[in-house]
């Protein structure tokens, strides 16, 4: 049964389930979205700052995200851009320095050097299919860490390279395979395109927050999503699939029973679901890690650093703070001042208790901007803490894991389809990546595009 008439259960309220619920139902669907948490837009989070809302998860994009540019415009959304005018602030080895350049003050010829061979690298990989690219195995395999480590050894790119990939894909080099770091880069557009604010993938903001885009979404579904629904267990056989939600305080289990079932959830979370008949393949392994980042909201009265000739734009060797920026609304009516705690760095600062959090963030705040007041308010969102996400921006694919989970990403167990940014082949880890996935997925289902049965025999097993 496909179309119309069709019972389908979305397991995740983030952009990717939103997405394909809204297809589904404008397809006559019979759909409900079942979500973990008392809000929608999983990664997708506005965080209150003195009068305005700056985004606590998931928030740039540029032109080449056109199906995220669409569903803006048709929601009537607008976006704000990121365009900085001002010195950079660099902290290196605890000095600081202020430069016009955004390039930090480490030696050129290293860089120079370091981005080519990530270019060289990022171009071997196959998009479609990255576990069929050249030297797959032996990439997969090794970590960045170690790529690095063979292919230059300057301390200058060594400083470098984690702040980088923590800035790019909040991963800790000696996480993540060379592949997955190859794959990431070239999904999202390549090196130079992901890296830039002016006309990269940082270009604009959604203007009042990404998270506008899903209570947009959500509110197009109305009462079809069900807050307060964590997800225990499918289970499936050849009439149809029934999804139970965890206990709730009464130890009532809710069940729903659908056609079919769409998982929009990361994939360690999805790992930890009971699937009967159970998966043939897993959707994480235990080399699968959390995208470690934190995000850091410190506001002002205005953007204050604009008076002294600064862009708000930091990056420093050590954390917390590994990078800044400045997030504040188009009309400078507050100052908003981001900081990223990403990688390594992110795991060490998540362990603090809040208190020591604020005083660390406060301390490395005073060393870059000495010029600055305390903030008026200083806000953490910490999203390795965070139960329904286990991560951000995206899961991290550690040694291994693209030759096992790669080939199995977006193949149905029987009634149970995939989404999520961590499905996309195309800017995966991103918001465009969601809704792509969210928009395959649906089309799987209306049109029963490489739609899998199950067999009784296999309801057996």
């Amino acid at each position: 049964m496909n179309g119309p008439g069709l019972r389908v259960v979305v397991v995740g309220a983030g952009l990717a389930g939103l997405t394909a619920a809204v297809d589904l139902a404008t397809a006559g669907a019979d759909v409900t979205v079942l979500e973990a948490r008392d809000r929608v837009g999983g990664r997708m989070h506005g965080v209150g700052m003195s009068g305005v809302v700056a985004d606590g998860g998931a928030a740039y994009l540029g032109v080449r995200h056109t199906e995220l540019l669409a569903l803006i415009r048709e929601h009537g959304l607008d976006v704000a851009s990121t365009a900085m005018t001002g010195d950079s602030t660099f902290l290196m080895s605890d000095h600081r320095t202020t430069t016009a350049s955004r390039v930090p003050p480490l030696d050129a010829v290293a860089l120079g050097e370091l981005f080519d061979r990530l270019e060289d690298l990022v171009g071997q990989v196959r998009t479609d299919a990255p576990w069929q690219s050249r030297q797959a195995g032996r990439l997969d395999r090794m970590s960045a860490a170690r790529w690095l480590a063979e292919e230059i050894r300057h301390p200058d790119a060594g400083t470098f390279f984690p702040l980088f990939i923590g800035e790019m894909m909040a991963a800790d080099p000696t996480a993540i395979s060379a592949l997955h770091m190859a794959f990431y880069l070239r999904s999202g557009g390549g090196i130079r395109y992901l890296n830039a604010f002016e006309g990269g993938a940082q270009q604009w903001r959604i203007d009042g927050g990404a998270h506008l885009l899903t209570l947009a979404l959500a509110r197009r579904l109305g009462d079809r999503v069900r807050l307060g629904h964590p997800v225990c267990a499918i289970k499936q056989d050849a009439g149809e699939v029934v999804v139970q939600t965890v206990p709730d305080v009464a130890h009532t289990c809710s069940e729903y029973r659908a056609d079919q079932v769409v998982v929009a959830i990361p994939p360690l979370l999805a790992q930890r679901i009971e699937f009967r008949p159970a998966l043939r393949m897993p959707r994480a392994t235990a080399a699968t890690g959390r995208g470690c980042a934190v995000k850091v909201h410190l506001s002002y009265p205005t953007p204050m650093w604009r008076e002294s000739g600064l862009s708000g734009w930091s990056v420093s060797s050590a954390g917390p703070l590994l990078s800044t920026v400045d997030d504040s609304p188009p009309d400078g009516s507050a100052g908003v001042l981001t900081g990223f705690v990403t990688g390594a760095a992110a795991s060490a600062f998540s362990a603090l208790s809040a208190a020591e959090q604020r005083e660390a963030v406060l301390a490395h705040t005073r060393v870059l901007f000495p010029q600055l007041p305390p903030p008026t308010q200083c806000t953490v969102t910490d999203w390795l803490a965070e139960k329904y996400s286990r991560g951000c921006y995206a899961a991290l694919f550690g040694p291994g894991d693209w030759l096992r989970l790669g080939p199995s990403l977006t193949a149905p167990h029987g009634r149970v389809h995939w989404a999520g940014t961590e499905t996309s082949l195309e800017f995966f880890g991103l918001m465009e990546g969601a809704i792509r996935s969210g928009r395959r997925v649906a089309a799987e289902l209306i049109h029963g595009t490489e739609q899998v049965t199950v067999s009784r025999k296999a309801m057996a097993l």
